[in-house]
């Protein structure tokens, strides 16, 4: 019996665009050389993320602007996605206090380009390869209302500890009533199915003030400091 050639009659490989393809892999790696030199130092960090539609009068800028600047003066290095809303504002916020702000700006169709408040700045093609330069130096990540990007990285970091790729660091999500509903339904829905265990759930905490924020990542190092362990520096590496 023969077996079937399940790739007869497909169109053959364009070799000019599997070239193309190929040679991407180094525009990948000139990303995460230029990150990993570029971030080393700002240590510790933490990762603040929002929305990029959150206009500048909107009480939630205030809110990651004050937040970003308490960080900045308890000495956190403050990176953000570099753009506008909710981002502006937390990198506004850390350039107004004494540790750096770092913007690691993406490229895209229908959001126009960087913040003004960066002491730092990063341009990225890849979203992955941005996603790493977000976890690798955090201390903490703090995350504002948002929409569909916030929601991909806030689940990214919840993956990441919860499956043991990355330390355990404290992730924060400012502003209850928005993120009520949410938290309802991990626990109404994603608990009760079994798709997360309860434990799970302790993943994360939600606090109101910025300085609350600053409260709960010192309370989570009070014992240990900020630098990472010999075992999770070697997580950190396969990350």
């Amino acid at each position: 019996m023969t077996t079937p050639d399940k790739f007869a009659g497909r169109a053959p490989i364009n070799d000019s665009l599997m070239t193309r393809e190929s040679w991407k892999i180094f525009q990948v790696m000139a990303e995460f050389v230029e990150g990993f030199e570029r971030l080393a130092q700002i240590k510790p960090s933490v990762s603040v993320f929002g929305s990029a539609r959150t206009p500048v009068d909107h009480p939630w800028y205030a809110l990651a602007e004050e937040t970003s600047r308490q960080l900045s003066d308890a000495g956190f290095s403050v990176v953000s996605g570099g753009g506008p809303g909710i981002m502006e504002a937390a990198n506004k916020g850390a350039y107004q206090g004494k540790a750096p702000s770092i913007g690691l700006n993406i490229q895209l169709p229908m959001e126009q380009g960087g913040n003004p408040y960066q002491d730092i700045s990063l341009n990225f093609r890849h979203f992955f390869s941005r996603k790493v330069m977000f976890v690798k130096y955090a201390s903490a990540y703090v995350v504002l209302p948002g929409g569909f990007g916030t929601l991909d990285e806030l689940a990214e970091i919840l993956t990441l500890v919860q499956t043991g790729k990355t330390r355990r660091i404290p992730i924060i999500l400012v502003h209850g009533p928005f993120w009520r509903g949410l938290i309802d339904w991990f626990q109404d829905t994603l608990v009760a199915e079994g798709t997360i265990n309860p434990e799970d759930m302790d993943l994360f905490h939600v606090v109101e003030d910025p300085k609350d924020v600053v409260t709960a990542i010192f309370d989570h190092y009070e014992h240990r400091g900020f630098e990472p362990s010999a075992r999770e520096r070697e997580i950190l590496l396969d990350l």
